[in-house]
């Protein structure tokens, strides 16, 4: 070992560049989240648990993504059944009318 060392031409940060498309970020995790991951990377024998997350992430993602999408045609299709059952009224009038007559019913009761 030397007595001194030259870092004169030295930088800081990380030692390896990140490739493109990822950043570098610092997180807190539970304890038993992060275990879980390094676990399962254990017992497969090999990788790398925050690839893991990150697929893990991304396979929520675009599941979330397409549940929404199907829910929203379903709110869709169930909306336009409702407002042409309503004799020509709209779904809009319908729920007007609705709240006019809870609101009469409330105070019928007064």
């Amino acid at each position: 070992m030397k007595d001194e060392y030259d870092l004169s031409g030295a930088v800081r940060g990380a030692v390896r560049p990140m490739a493109p498309g990822y950043t570098r970020i610092t997180m807190r995790m539970d304890d038993e989240v992060l275990e879980w991951f390094r676990g399962k990377v254990r017992r497969a024998g090999n990788g790398n648990y925050q690839w893991l997350m990150n697929d893990v992430l991304r396979e929520h993602i675009q599941q979330r993504e397409s549940m929404e999408g199907m829910l929203r045609r379903v709110i869709r299709e169930e909306l336009g059944r409702s407002a042409s059952m309503g004799r020509g009224q709209t779904w809009s009038a319908r729920v007007r009318k609705f709240g006019v007559l809870r609101r009469l019913g409330s105070e019928r009761r007064l």
